[in-house]
């Protein structure tokens, strides 16, 4: 083949292959490019896996008691979280820090902090165990659940955890949090109308000269002072 009969035979083929490709490009229609799929409702179920902390929405089927957690727990949490919930290094407690969220160092636990039971089986569902999220069953969650909450104290040893029991679970820090900002200034509803002119506002008081941040003198102090 003649090296002119080469170039016109690529030359159609390219042609073909860029018709091609401009035709399927547009013929899905305006804003769609031909990308990817639809995701079937079987793979949004797959990410679908959140649990509402304060009614528990989202709590798949599914139940676990204590005892069965004490097992999980041993195999699944114990050598990063300690026997007992008292952490392991440097990996957080689990138990404890009971009135101690006033203190210079908080511990805020389980037990001492969490508002809502069902949020802590979101979080092991999602998060743990940490070198496998997410491969544990529904029903070794809620054992798991309900072990961790027995050993703050929160539930019985006869407590079963599962979607009806654990929003009804009352945290110790519950009535602790604040579900609605005070501010002014985040009021749900930003002025629309006869709002204040920006220009019109001035600063009356600055921290400036009134020593509100403590320091002492020293080396890089009188480094910078050079």
């Amino acid at each position: 083949m003649s090296s002119s009969v080469k170039h016109r035979a690529l030359l159609c083929a390219g042609m073909v292959i860029a018709a091609g490709t401009f035709a399927y490009a547009a013929e899905p229609g305006p804003g769609y490019y031909g990308y990817g799929q639809r995701a079937t409702p079987e793979q949004i179920a797959g990410w679908d896996i959140d649990a509402r902390g304060e009614d528990g929405v989202g709590l798949p089927e599914g139940r676990g008691g204590v005892i069965r957690g004490s097992e999980v727990y041993a195999e699944q949490c114990a050598a990063c979280h300690g026997t007992f919930g008292e952490g392991e290094g440097r990996f957080p407690k689990l138990v404890g820090g009971a009135g101690s969220l006033r203190h210079d160092r908080p511990e805020l636990t389980v037990g001492s902090y969490w508002p809502f039971a069902p949020t802590l089986w979101d979080y092991i569902n999602r998060a743990m165990p940490m070198a496998a999220p997410h491969t544990l069953s529904a029903d070794d969650v809620y054992a798991l659940t309900a072990y961790i909450l027995n050993l703050n104290d929160i539930v019985p040893s006869e407590f079963v955890a599962d979607r009806e029991s654990l929003p009804k679970v009352k945290m110790p820090n519950r009535d602790n949090f604040l579900w609605t900002d005070p501010r002014p200034d985040t009021a749900a509803k930003p002025c629309m109308n006869a709002c204040v002119d920006p220009a019109s506002v001035k600063i009356v008081s600055t921290a400036e000269g009134k020593n509100l941040t403590p320091r002492t003198t020293g080396p890089l102090d009188t480094m910078l002072a050079k």
